[in-house]
């Protein structure tokens, strides 16, 4: 039969002490007070920030957009179908941002920069905030091509590359 001494089990306890992490996460948390047509009504996320990313109980992400005194309203990135009134929602801490490069070139992806075009997944390593601001309009080059859109004999100019 094996013994164990006092001074092991103190040994034991005390490594399992030193590498205990006491770390506390805290989770700013609401809970729907409507839902349709794409929008919904979140109560209770007080700390939330303009444009940060959501995430609905049941794995829709959303996006909070118009801050009130009693509500957040929440543009709904999916159908959100399966969101019901009274279920929890949990911000995020993220500004929506969109991972960008060049491997992007070609490919099909959804509103939140996710591949649907069945070639894989797309690497990148920068990303951008999905409201940032245009370049002026002095740093811009001047037009160079117009872009003709329209499918009937003669074209409309809707609008113009920029580089």
């Amino acid at each position: 039969m094996v013994t164990i001494q006092a001074d092991e089990i103190s040994n034991i306890i005390r490594e399992r002490i030193e590498q205990y992490n006491r770390e506390v996460k805290i989770v700013n948390t609401g809970t729907v007070l409507q839902v349709g047509d794409g929008i919904a009504r979140i109560h209770g996320l007080d700390e939330v920030m303009a444009g940060e990313l959501v995430e609905f109980q049941e794995g829709t992400i959303g996006i909070a957009l118009n801050l009130e005194s009693t509500n957040v309203g929440v543009v709904l990135m999916g159908d959100g179908l399966l969101i019901q009134e009274g279920s929890s929602v949990k911000a995020t801490g993220k500004i929506a941002q969109i991972p960008v490069s060049e491997a992007y070139l070609g490919r099909v992806i959804n509103a939140l920069a996710k591949p649907i075009d069945g070639r894989g997944e797309i690497s990148s390593s920068e990303y951008r905030l999905i409201e940032s601001p245009a370049p002026g309009i002095i740093s811009r080059r001047s037009v160079y091509e117009p872009l003709q859109t329209g499918r009937h004999l003669h074209f409309h100019t809707v609008g113009y590359n920029y580089e």
